[in-house]
């Protein structure tokens, strides 16, 4: 592995100790793949975050725990490293940890280690369950303050939640589908990745709602639980659809959509109208082959910089308290498809 950083700095944004990191680095034996990995990953942040490295101030390190699929956990990272260069008043040094799927065993360990070496804040996207709950406030209790990313975890004594006004999605693609197909009769399909994140739970109690109100003859059909991850989500989506026709619309608040294109179209039931979220690398082909209808899309760069300004105004190196951490919802159609973002 070939670099130009410091072992005992590859060690800090790995968080592995430097003996490690130096079997790792001269390929000695008994280091295990998870750790080349660990170590090329950090390596690879350091080069994100090089421009800032120059920089003047306090040093400070930020950790991220993710569970999302690869492709959005990936827009997170970037849209961190596009955020960095715009704060002045620190060196942040974000370490991520993502997996497309992570049980509360998962959570609870990667906190735990968190906590057991040092950090200035955790930024976490998990799902809403009592141990990870539990272990959140104990981050917090030993000083280390929490942002929740996209979904909340409400009854934690977190910082601040970032991210999409959820409610208000779900309203806007209840809204987009009412006005596409009106009050006719036949199914719309809802799909979330997981019943327990928190953000996807508001989002489809909002459009229920909000599309009972509008098109009282639509029936409402629920395809939930695939995490986004294309082979359980096909699955799920292929035992709903089955023998189903008339599926006007479906809105999906948690990604796999390909998945649920393909299931749909191999039953011979593709929507009129198809509202998704989030203009990630997958989505964004969608679009422009026509595939979707609608994006619900927010800026995730715009979210970042809120978690570093949240961070910081704790930390007292910014005046400026973040007075608005929702996101503003962007309607995305295949005619207004936004450039793609560029590395900084």
């Amino acid at each position: 592995m070939t670099h130009r950083f410091p072992i005992k700095e590859v060690a800090r944004q790995s968080g592995l100790s430097t003996a490690t990191i130096d079997r790792a680095l001269n390929n000695r034996a008994n280091v295990s793949p998870q750790t080349k990995a660990r170590v090329a990953a950090a390596i690879s942040e350091l080069e994100g975050q090089e421009a800032q490295l120059a920089a003047r101030g306090r040093r400070l390190f930020f950790d991220f725990v993710i569970e999302a699929p690869t492709r959005f956990s990936r827009e997170v990272q970037q849209a961190a490293e596009q955020a960095l260069p715009r704060i002045g008043s620190a060196v942040c040094r974000p370490r991520f940890q993502a997996q497309e799927v992570m049980n509360e065993d998962d959570v609870t360990a990667a906190l735990s280690r968190i906590a057991k070496r040092g950090s200035h804040g955790v930024c976490i996207k998990a799902r809403d369950l009592p141990m990870i709950r539990a272990a959140v406030d104990q981050l917090i209790a030993s000083g280390i303050p929490v942002v929740t990313l996209v979904t909340d975890l409400t009854t934690t004594k977190r910082l601040a939640y970032v991210g999409l006004d959820n409610q208000s999605a779900g309203r806007t693609a209840a809204y987009l589908i009412a006005k596409t197909v009106g009050d006719s009769e036949g199914t719309v399909l809802t799909s979330r990745s997981n019943d327990r994140f928190l953000g996807e739970e508001e989002r489809e109690v909002a459009f229920k709602a909000t599309l009972t109100r509008l098109c009282p003859n639509l029936r409402i059909i629920d395809a939930s639980g695939g995490s986004g991850v294309y082979f359980e989500t096909s699955r799920i989506t292929q035992s709903i659809v089955a023998g189903l026709d008339q599926i006007r619309a479906v809105y999906s608040m948690g990604g796999g959509n390909s998945a649920i294109l393909n299931a749909l179209e191999q039953n011979g039931s593709l929507p009129d109208v198809y509202v998704a979220h989030d203009l990630d690398h997958d989505n964004r082909r969608l679009i422009e082959d026509g595939r979707l209808s609608f994006v619900l899309h927010h800026d995730l760069r715009v979210d970042l910089q809120n978690v570093f300004q949240a961070f910081l105004h704790h930390h007292k190196l910014t005046l400026v308290p973040l007075c608005n951490t929702m996101s503003p919802i962007h309607v995305v159609t295949p005619e207004n498809i936004p450039p793609q973002n560029k590395r900084l």
